[in-house]
């Protein structure tokens, strides 16, 4: 049984901040983590109400950070909805916020910077100790699981994930290996979970491009069809898992606050595919976790097609022409 993770970085927009008063929050929960729009809302409850729908799980990795700015109570009313529908949490964490928040920084150096691997080993242990306490506080349980934000990790990171008894992460992604935020030591070849530094990194899915290179699994970068294609290899292939990546406001314009019909039926569709899909199940870090893969050999992503990679240059042009970036 290979086993699918959804997971979806659930995260308050940095760049959408405004100022640290009750209503600049309410703005910035309302398009990053609600997403309210003149349909409806399309955030994290109507995702928890299509997971609950088709009887699937996901994985969210919440951003603590916010209440440097905002309190803990910010991040109760995210962690709240996931948890009550009893869905997975997980840790994420986007440093940009030690930058909003001044005085409350937490770190002794009172040092900022983008990405976690901007930082030294002694504040990202900092940094992730505050982030952990936070989202505990906030009523999720104890992570068992990270992602940093950006991807932006080092090995710095790992080991300072294992300091702190976090035994999991996810923040490589294979097919930006060279060209992304992420600086962990690892190739485009590592595409199973593998021991690292101290924990297990558990690689975000990718398939193959025309030319010989990857492109990530996110619910924005590929088509349905290439979603789907991806995870049944994955399960003809025999490996133990593969993860998928969203957030919670892909299925909106933030900007516009309105639906992208294209991206939400994507994700409705996943979840029907998913359903119905012989040998598949989707996990969570909490009760099953991505384990190493033990069958020998290196895993291969999907192949890449011309016919699928057509549908999906035709179908972003539609998606971004009509409704916008996000």
């Amino acid at each position: 049984m290979t086993r699918v993770f959804i997971t979806i970085d659930t995260e308050y927009s940095s760049g959408l901040y405004n100022g640290a008063g009750a209503s600049d929050r309410a703005e910035n929960y309302a398009r990053s983590i609600a997403c309210v729009t003149p349909e409806g809302p399309a955030g994290i409850t109507h995702k928890l109400e299509l997971l609950a729908e088709h009887g699937q799980k996901a994985v969210f990795f919440v951003d603590p950070m916010p209440a440097l700015v905002w309190g803990v109570a910010a991040i109760e009313d995210i962690v709240g909805p996931i948890v009550d529908a009893g869905q997975d949490v997980q840790l994420h964490c986007h440093t940009e916020w030690l930058g909003l928040a001044g005085p409350a920084n937490p770190l002794a150096s009172k040092a900022t910077g983008k990405d976690l691997a901007d930082f030294t080993f002694e504040d990202q242990c900092a940094i992730l100790d505050y982030a952990r306490t936070t989202l505990i506080a906030a009523g999720a349980p104890a992570p068992v699981a990270f992602r940093a934000g950006n991807y932006g990790a080092n090995d710095d990171t790992l080991r300072a994930l294992a300091s702190i008894g976090i035994g999991y992460d996810t923040s490589h992604c294979p097919a930006l290996v060279g060209t992304g935020a992420c600086r962990i030591s690892l190739t485009a070849e590592d595409c199973d979970p593998v021991g690292h530094m101290g924990v297990i990194e558990v690689p975000v899915g990718a398939i193959g491009t025309i030319g010989g290179g990857l492109r990530h699994a996110q619910l924005t970068a590929l088509t349905l069809g290439e979603l789907v294609s991806a995870i049944r290899h994955a399960r003809n292939s025999a490996r133990d898992s593969f993860t998928l990546v969203s957030h919670s406001f892909e299925l909106i314009n933030r900007r516009r606050q309105s639906v992208n019909p294209i991206v939400r039926r994507r994700f409705t569709g996943l979840l029907k595919a998913l359903a119905g899909m012989h040998g598949v199940t989707t996990g969570t870090y909490r009760a099953d976790p991505p384990a190493l893969q033990l069958t020998g050999g290196v895993s291969f992503p999907l192949p890449a097609s011309p016919l699928r990679t057509g549908r999906r240059i035709a179908e972003q042009f539609v998606s971004n022409a009509l409704y916008g970036s996000l």
